[in-house]
């Protein structure tokens, strides 16, 4: 392994790591990284290989989302540790069936439009659209909830209710579409729907680790035929590094979005947008 291959296994799964779960397009940012600077597809020879590279880091943020939310995770399933949450006096506890009817909405719609998101939807056009699209989201989830008459009022995780669950995994669905980000998304109808931010912010990573995890471990297993040898130290560093970066975004953000919440998110989304179409412009 060269030391260029290092590096670009590296800087990946950095972004990877870095952009998975901030609502800014994990997509966009591999864009502008990988398909315009970078080029993995011409330094693993196969653009199929490129492809699977990006499943494995992904599953690298999937693992640091699991160790983040591991007591919440194992509470899901009725397991309490030393450090699990407790529920506030009169409130509920956030249940296994809240998760899954949250993924229920993007799992149905995932499978059916799989074939045309793939053979449509993947494209810098796209990417920009969902990336504007994003931001004027999580700009008028803003607008709402700082219109909204008391913080203290909002739905805390705990009590989040199946009708919610449901509706934030309708709003999931949005994400399908490239660029729009899944936790931009589902944070956003969080806020929407009257969650607090930390509260939609939880609930949105611990929806991620079972969507993202089985996603990724299918079309992995369809293409385990492609990790020879030679390549397998090339996945590694990029699996460490987005595992490594993912651990320190979601913990870096989730104690940011209370203070700062989703409106430099979405103008950053329109800057990130503005700088992709400059770059394609010129190298078309």
């Amino acid at each position: 392994m060269s030391i260029w291959e290092f590096i670009v296994a590296l800087l990946l799964g950095l972004v990877e790591g870095l952009t998975e779960f901030a609502p800014v397009s994990s997509t966009g940012h591999m864009i502008i990284v990988d398909d315009i600077l970078l080029k993995s597809a011409e330094l693993l020879k196969s653009q199929e290989i490129a492809n699977t590279f990006k499943v494995v880091i992904q599953l690298g943020s999937v693992m640091a989302a699991v160790i983040v939310f591991w007591s919440r995770i194992l509470g899901l399933f009725g397991i309490r540790t030393k450090n699990a949450p407790v529920p506030e006096e009169g409130h509920s506890r956030l249940r296994l069936t809240h998760v899954i009817i949250g993924l229920i909405p993007a799992i149905i719609l995932g499978f059916a439009l799989e074939d045309f998101i793939d053979t449509y939807l993947f494209s810098v056009e796209t990417v920009l659209v969902g990336l504007v699209g994003g931001a004027i989201l999580m700009a008028a989830a803003d607008w709402k909830a700082r219109s909204a008459s008391s913080a203290k009022e909002r739905t805390s995780l705990d009590d989040i209710s199946i009708k919610q669950a449901l509706l934030i995994g309708l709003f999931q669905c949005i994400a399908l579409w490239p660029g729009f980000s899944r936790s931009g998304s589902t944070i956003s109808g969080g806020v929407l729907l009257g969650m607090k931010y930390r509260a939609a912010a939880d609930f949105t990573f611990i929806m991620a680790v079972p969507i993202m995890f089985g996603a990724s471990a299918v079309s992995l297993y369809k293409k385990m035929d492609l990790l020879t040898v030679d390549i397998i130290p090339f996945f590694v560093v990029g699996f460490i590094s987005a595992f490594i970066f993912a651990w320190l975004s979601i913990r870096f953000f989730l104690a940011l979005i209370s203070r700062i919440k989703l409106l430099p998110f979405a103008i950053y989304r329109v800057a990130l947008a503005a700088v992709i179409l400059v770059i394609y412009i010129n190298i078309k």
